[in-house]
């Protein structure tokens, strides 16, 4: 009798997360490393959610909290939801989570049997497909290339639904690519789903205010307000509030989802971090103005990169319109050799080669669904990605 289950046989460990523990492995060693693979904000947590949670731990807010989120937060919650998204959900119909993932991984698996199949549009999150394989779920993916900006069309999604379909899952913008839909592209998506009424909606709304130039964000239960009783809205505090390790994530949707994700919850994790909530609460009521600035140098960075990745021959680059990952389509490196007479034969190869003679860490466009390409996350100083971009330059100039 094998000790392993074969849910955990189902999944893989997360490519990005490999990618990172391998830099700082070279770094450890003395191997100067561009790290371009992490997911996270390299701007720190503002000062007035620091100050909440340290006021929150000599008030004694130090105990177990309900299993869902306090009372508090789900109110600041509520408030966010009406405020940003245009969307009313009472308290019941809010649950609090230990990060965006955590919330992700208790509605697919409180819902996913086997047999259930869940549209995943890729280029992907690299969690999504593993997380549904693991509830013995099917991932169905549908691809959108560079030539169509990294977003699926409605007859794409037409084609893709069948009597097993249970959920969609809709990453705007989107990790890995930045693409985000826009409020016209979400009707016409939620026009097929108008439909076919067994489909449920998870949108994953992590990169919300992290939007460049006239881009307006809208979500789906907005847009399609006739969908919003089969749609979990899924968001947190990660990335917008650079608060990754706090862990906190959190979804609006249906009662019977909110509740079935809390029964899970209490016989895994139980409540998130009570300090983390208590900061949440500020960073959901306090002030948003400094997203202003950071969005500002989040866009710098993206014209950088984007410019000079463009300017390498065989790579096209999207310029997205969120989050802070570019997703170069690398189709025309494909095939040629690097001095050492190497075959750049996949875009796994490319990156190998990067981070081997260039020093320069990103993670292969496979590990999302769609080659060849690869993710970079701009999160960095102007000068580092400068650097990093001179290097991928040089190291393409030398292919052959």
């Amino acid at each position: 009798m094998p000790l392993i289950s074969a849910a955990l046989d189902r999944i893989t460990p997360s490519p990005t997360l490999a990618m990172t523990s391998r830099t700082l492995e070279l770094q450890a060693k003395g191997i100067k490393v561009i790290g371009l693979a992490a997911g996270e904000p390299d701007f720190d947590t503002p000062d007035f959610v620091k100050d909440a949670a340290i006021e929150a731990i000599r008030a004694g807010k130090t105990k177990y909290t309900n299993v869902d989120g306090t009372a508090e937060l789900k109110e600041a919650i509520a408030a966010k939801f009406l405020r940003d998204n245009e969307l009313t959900y009472a308290t019941q119909q809010i649950s609090v989570n230990s990060g965006g993932k955590h919330t992700l991984f208790n509605a697919l698996v409180a819902t996913v049997e086997a047999g259930d199949e869940v549209i995943v549009p890729a280029p992907y999150w690299v969690s999504y497909p593993d997380i549904v394989q693991f509830c013995g779920g099917t991932p169905v993916f549908v691809a959108a290339g560079a030539d169509q900006s990294y977003k699926i069309r409605a007859e794409q999604l037409e084609a893709a639904i069948t009597p097993r379909t249970k959920w969609i899952i809709l990453n705007s913008p989107s990790n890995p690519t930045g693409a985000a839909y826009s409020a016209a592209e979400l009707k016409a998506l939620g026009e097929v789903l108008l439909l076919h009424p067994h489909v449920w909606i998870m949108a994953d709304d992590m990169y919300e205010h992290i939007v460049y130039g006239d881009f307006e964000f809208a979500t789906i239960a907005q847009v399609c307000p006739d969908l919003y009783d089969r749609t979990l809205t899924v968001n947190g505090c990660s990335k917008a509030y650079s608060m990754t390790g706090w862990r906190i994530g959190f979804a609006g949707g249906p009662v019977a989802i909110i509740k079935a994700m809390s029964k899970l919850q209490s016989q895994s994790t139980s409540n998130p971090c009570s300090i983390s909530q208590a900061a949440a609460v500020a960073a959901l009521n306090g002030p948003q103005d400094f997203l202003i600035e950071r969005n500002a140098a989040f866009q710098r960075r993206r014209d950088l990169v984007c410019g000079m990745l463009n300017a390498i021959p065989g790579v096209t680059c999207p310029v997205p319109e969120g989050a802070f990952y570019v997703y170069p389509d690398v189709s025309g490196l494909i095939g040629k050799a690097t001095p050492a007479g190497k075959v750049i034969d996949s875009d796994e190869a490319l990156i190998g080669y990067f981070l081997d003679d260039y020093r320069v860490a990103a993670v292969h466009g496979a590990a999302f669904g769609l080659s060849p390409a690869f993710r970079i996350s701009y999160a960095t100083s102007e000068a580092t990605l400068t650097e990093a971009c001179t290097r991928m330059q040089e190291a393409c100039a030398k292919l052959g």
